[in-house]
């Protein structure tokens, strides 16, 4: 029964190399565990710190970006809605400039139409004196073919000067 109940040299030898073996891990192999797990603990903590700056950062640019998205839909509204106009104008001076020339082309055929009129009736008319004339050469050849006629005829003359 010795060997479960140990003796009080035995007890006093375990505890002084319990303690020696104590001293000796505390001055060799403490510190560099602690230091082991310090250095553990503040590279656990710059990791954290570097996931929320880097968790900060991604809601910063998710935000930059939908900022920029909502620039580039409002930039794409701006350059349709000028477009627009800008279409609109273009139709619309198209549209002027057809009518200036559908009105200059009727104008211009107007005034073709007037000359060609005028030239026509110039020329009915010069035809018209130039058949009057034969005719009233040809009726003058034949009253004046008698002395008689001559003579009435220069009367009735002379008769419409007086009235005048």
């Amino acid at each position: 029964m010795e060997l479960v109940n140990p003796g009080i040299g035995l007890i006093i030898w375990t505890a002084i190399t319990f303690i020696i073996v104590l001293l000796l891990l505390r001055k060799f192999a403490w510190n560099p565990i602690m230091e082991g797990l310090r250095q553990r603990e503040d590279f656990i903590d710059e990791s954290i710190r570097a996931a929320e700056n880097a968790k900060a950062e991604m809601a910063n640019l998710r935000a930059e970006n939908e900022r920029l998205l909502d620039d580039a839909r409002a930039e794409r509204e701006r350059i349709i809605r000028e477009a627009n106009v800008a279409a609109k104008n273009l139709i619309e001076e198209a549209k002027g400039e057809a009518q200036k020339q559908a009105q200059r082309q009727l104008d211009e055929a107007r005034i073709a139409i007037n000359t060609e009129k005028q030239a026509a009736l110039a020329e009915v008319k010069q035809q018209v004196a130039k058949l009057s004339l034969e005719i009233a050469e040809k009726l003058l050849r034949r009253e004046l073919s008698n002395e008689s006629a001559q003579r009435a005829l220069v009367q009735d003359y002379v008769s419409n000067l007086n009235v005048q």
